[in-house]
């Protein structure tokens, strides 16, 4: 097999990246601040300085004067360079969050959807949603006391890249919802649009958040798992994000957990998702108090917030309690075949599911990874739920969608993920 050698080019592209995600983390830095961060040379460090200024990806921020030698110039991005916009496109709703180039949120815009809607409707969705979020931002920038004093309105004259995240797989197993069907309609989605996109799914974008934004600064080998409608993996491994063959990996909440068990909406039995997902804990609710007020008529997102709000105390439900203790133990019992593969450092909980349950779920999931991984598989990892807040998957897809920018004007050239 042939190995790819790395050009001149490839690590100067790496030490952009380097930087970039550096700046992106301190919010402002000098280059001395740079050198001890990314390890690189003073020279390496003032050469990508330069490309950055130079692309207006950077900014000098101030001059800081000391007692002895020359001032010191500090730098930071350029959040007016233009705007990235991800869109999370899941079952039940499709949301846009319009971010400027250093990644800072500004807007967002969300519409409720129907998982039957067909990728038609999908496709108007997402560009209705896009230009809502495109004029929340424009006054957002011109509302007094926002601190946005100077930033123009956004238009999608401003726009550098839309990230789109699009769940995918299930059609293949005879379950597919509309967002499935909608990737055979990006050639549609990018005229209608008018924009440079990228397209991806929810857990390559979970797991890119996490590489900028979380744990992934820390580990070079870690899993994001999602827990929400639907249930996944974001797997990097030794710094990289693991995609497969078909850019399929992490589908880990359909692999089984119980055989010939409860079916799930891909059509197989005993799948995690059917165990761990939303659903799929109401269904446990239901099976231990079959007439239980939670376990029916209301949505998944009110459904799990009422179970968090069940657990606190002085009085918390009985049924409620021993639900998250089965699904605590389902999750583990998961998790540790997935240490069992990968042998990460570190496990993240994240989605709405995780933000509302995790504090309750965590301890009895490491208990039980710890249990049931085999030999020291699970020595030292740890699990916690995921610092990266707000829609992870519009973060993470907004950051692909700035890798690839970065990549169209010749500053990373490693990296870069494929426009669809």
């Amino acid at each position: 097999m042939a190995v790819t050698r790395r050009t001149s080019r490839d690590i100067r592209s790496e030490s952009r990246l380097d930087v970039l995600h550096a700046l992106l983390l301190a919010g402002e830095a000098s280059r001395n601040d740079l050198v001890g961060t990314t390890g690189l040379s003073s020279a390496t460090v003032a050469t990508v300085v330069s490309d950055l200024l130079e692309g207006g990806l950077a900014t000098e921020a101030r001059r800081t004067g000391g007692r002895v030698g020359r001032p010191t110039t500090t730098l930071r991005l350029n959040g007016d360079r233009g705007r990235i916009v991800g869109v999370d496109v899941a079952e039940t709703y499709v949301r846009a969050t319009v971010f400027d180039a250093a990644l800072d949120e500004l807007a967002s815009a969300e519409v409720a959807t129907d998982e039957h809607d067909d990728a038609d409707r999908v496709v108007d969705h997402i560009v209705g949603v896009l230009d809502r979020a495109l004029e929340n931002s424009a006054l957002e920038s011109s509302a007094p006391g926002t601190g946005a004093a100077g930033r123009a309105g956004a238009s999608r004259e401003d726009v550098l890249g839309v990230g789109i995240s699009l769940p995918g797989g299930m059609a293949g197993w005879g379950g597919a919802a509309a967002p499935d069907a909608a990737w055979s309609h990006v050639d549609r989605l990018r005229e209608r649009l008018g924009l440079p996109i990228v397209v991806d799914n929810p857990l390559k974008a979970i797991a890119t958040a996490e590489l900028w934004f979380g744990e992934g600064r820390r580990h070079a080998s870690m899993i994001t798992v999602n827990l929400g409608t639907g249930v996944g993996a974001g797997i990097v491994l030794e710094g990289t994000i693991l995609r497969g063959a078909t850019n399929f990996a992490g589908e880990w909440g359909h692999s089984l957990l119980a055989f010939e068990g409860r079916r799930c909406r891909c059509g197989r039995r005993g799948c995690v998702e059917a165990y761990v997902g939303a659903e799929g804990i109401r269904q446990t609710l239901a099976e231990i108090d079959p007439g239980h007020p939670l376990a029916a008529g209301t949505t998944q997102r009110e459904f799990i917030g009422a179970l968090a709000a069940a657990l606190e105390p002085p009085s918390p439900d009985p049924a409620v309690t021993e639900t998250i203790e089965r699904t605590a133990r389902y999750l583990g019992s998961a998790i540790a075949d997935l240490v069992a593969i990968v042998n990460p450092e570190m496990i993240t909980l994240t989605g709405w599911t995780a933000w509302a349950l995790g504090g309750h779920l965590v301890p009895d999931v490491r208990r039980r990874v710890g249990e049931e991984s085999p030999g020291d598989a699970a020595a030292g990892l740890a699990i916690e739920v995921s610092t990266v807040r707000g829609n992870s998957v519009a973060t993470g897809i907004a950051t692909i969608a700035l890798e690839r920018f970065l990549g169209d004007v010749g500053l990373v050239t490693t990296r870069v993920p494929t426009a669809l």
